[in-house]
């Protein structure tokens, strides 16, 4: 038992995700969860820093990001293409003053259950009076049993 506790205390903390990456005003997300219902889909930057993005989810419609510092859900607007699990090829998210604007290609794999795979995609981050933020992403779906 007391092996058990020392090894448990000799593990790192998982690392706190970045406060900015590769110099924009984007940080990554600390871990998500899986949510009860439907699926999501967990963006990871393709950039120099590699790490969790944005947090897309099908069924509350919304996404999350971390800009300036804060993680906000963002409601789902427009939408065209149907890439599948929920999502579109093309789905613009807004509130306040920001538009984020995901566009991916889901690959649906016989080796993934409840899932699939997004090879590529970008995200555009529009904010009025600051700079357009284009970033190449990839990533996972999960979905809920």
């Amino acid at each position: 038992m007391i092996a058990l506790l020392l090894a448990l205390a000799a593990v790192d903390p998982p690392a706190a995700p970045p406060s900015t990456i590769d110099g924009l005003p984007i940080a990554g997300l600390p871990r998500q969860s899986l949510p009860a219902r439907g699926c999501a889909a967990y963006l990871f930057s393709g950039g120099k820093t590699r790490t969790l993005i944005a947090v897309a989810s099908a069924e509350a419609a919304t996404l999350r990001l971390a800009l300036d510092g804060t993680a906000t859900d963002y409601a789902r607007g427009t939408q065209t293409g149907t890439a599948g699990l929920g999502f579109a090829t093309t789905t613009q998210y807004v509130g306040g003053d920001v538009t984020a604007t995901l566009d991916v290609t889901i690959q649906t794999r016989r080796d993934l259950t409840q899932g699939a795979v997004i090879d590529s995609g970008t995200l555009r981050i529009d904010r009025p009076g600051k700079d357009t933020m284009v970033l190449p992403i990839a990533g996972l779906i999960g979905c809920a049993a």
